[in-house]
């Protein structure tokens, strides 16, 4: 069973950055693919950034190609979505999720974090 914690979420104003972080309680955590997902209210959830489990393949939305970057550190079992130039349409409850394979398909991710709510102002 993987536990994942997300913080980093807040309030912040259109074109500024944040910094999202995703604490895994898995030992074999370099094992799994992370991915990152949103889902803003009214709207599905949707795909943001995944990267394996080496870190070697990342995948983006289009939404945010440019703007947000995916990694991960093994040794402190954490991923993390740095995210600038942030858009008012980026808001969004922010979630983190572990996979076996890195996809854009939530429904190949099998463990989910609880979510940190991310507010850009405009």
């Amino acid at each position: 069973q993987v536990q994942l914690v997300e913080s980093g979420g807040g309030l912040v104003q259109a074109g500024g950055s944040l910094r999202l972080s995703c604490a895994a309680s898995e030992r074999t955590f370099s094992s799994y693919a992370m991915g990152w997902f949103r889902r803003a209210p009214g709207k599905e959830r949707e795909f943001v950034a995944t990267i394996s489990g080496s870190g070697g393949n990342l995948y983006y939305a289009d939404s945010v190609k440019g703007r947000f970057t995916i990694s991960r550190d093994n040794f402190k079992n954490t991923v993390y979505l740095q995210m600038s130039s942030l858009k008012p349409e980026d808001t969004a409850v922010y979630y983190c999720a572990a996979a076996s394979v890195a996809v854009r398909s939530p429904g190949e991710y099998g463990y989910w974090g609880q979510g940190t709510q991310v507010t850009v102002s405009s």
